[in-house]
């Protein structure tokens, strides 16, 4: 059976949830992947109101749209980053407060529980996400970065993470971190580490999204081979690397969209990534949730984006053979 291709609403959430349902029923998913902004998915409403979570699934229903996942990215950012403006423009009002870093860890920490039990209250097993991360700044090793200080970086996931990744237990529901840089796990190394730091809970593993590798350097396809029991949910995205000379990977400073940049993310199917080995891969690994498109390309009409890499993706997807090709010949 093929998987349900989804749509991932964070990109959406200027849109009421109802206008987006008439839209991705239209483009041909089967289901969303609701984000926890806009008016698509909210936690405090979700565990105050009786009836919230059932109406959000009938109106899904409504349009023959399923659900497998709610994501909480922003909100997961601010846990362990080191917090500055920047934040004050993803967080809501309640987790902002008066922008004291200490206050905001502590209500974001709050947040990302109770959207645990906001999943289990909604009847979903995933909650993609953020980590945030207090070292990225310090990615180029220079001045000489002490290894204590990234140590610490990882201690810091385990001291905030864990007291989190207990109530996603306690929920029956698992933490997917969007492998990407910023965040404690950037590529499969660092992953491996944020893994260790966490001793290994089953709580905690990822939601694939080979855009953010492949700018990298990084194969998609060796990352779900690293990690094959712990692919808990997979973004569709693309990006393609464009160097010409000018520009390197670390982008010069240039905001998305803007032509100078040496990387850029592309609507699925345009860009660098071999989704063909990511299939194999992610059959391999006996992965058989959703394939969510999280649609992102600056330089292309969304509607038209989604609608396309709806049917990309179901193009691109199959099924793992049940015999070898030469079984006829065996013993």
């Amino acid at each position: 059976m093929a998987r349900p291709v989804t749509l991932f609403t964070g990109q959406w959430a200027d849109l009421p949830l109802e206008e987006l349902c008439k839209k991705a029923s239209d483009f041909g998913y089967d289901g969303l992947e609701l984000a926890c902004w806009g008016d698509h998915f909210e936690v405090a409403r979700a565990l105050s109101e009786d009836t919230y979570c059932a109406r959000k699934r009938e109106l899904l229903e409504k349009y023959d749209l399923r659900l497998f996942a709610i994501s909480n990215h922003l909100v997961g950012q601010a846990v362990l980053d080191n917090i500055d403006a920047r934040h004050k423009s993803i967080l809501p009002e309640y987790v902002w407060g008066d922008g004291r870093p200490e206050g905001i860890h502590e209500r974001a920490i709050a947040e990302m529980k109770n959207t645990a039990r906001a999943a289990q209250k909604l009847g979903v097993g995933v909650v993609n996400g953020f980590t945030g991360s207090s070292i990225w700044h310090l990615i180029y090793d220079f001045p000489p970065v002490p290894r204590a200080m990234i140590e610490a970086g990882y201690q810091l996931l385990a001291e905030r993470w864990n007291p989190i990744l207990d109530v996603f237990q306690e929920c029956g529901v698992k933490f997917a971190l969007e492998v990407h840089p910023t965040e404690i796990a950037f590529d499969i190394y660092s992953a491996q580490k944020a893994v260790e730091a966490l001793d290994g809970r089953e709580e905690f593993g990822f939601n694939f999204d080979p855009s953010h590798l492949i700018w990298q350097g990084v194969d998609p396809a060796e990352f779900i081979r690293f990690f094959p029991n712990r692919i808990y949910h997979v973004h569709m995205k693309d990006a393609i690397v464009s160097l010409n000379g000018r520009t390197g990977i670390l982008s010069s400073h240039l905001p998305f969209g803007d032509y100078r940049r040496g990387w850029d993310f592309r609507s699925v199917g345009r860009g660098g990534v071999r989704f063909e080995e990511v299939i194999r891969a992610l059959n391999d690994a006996k992965y058989t949730g959703p394939l969510s498109v999280e649609w992102e390309d600056s330089g292309m009409d969304r509607e038209a984006g989604a609608r396309e890499a709806c049917q990309f993706v179901k193009n691109v997807d199959f099924e793992p053979s049940q015999r070898a090709f030469d079984a006829a010949f065996s013993d």
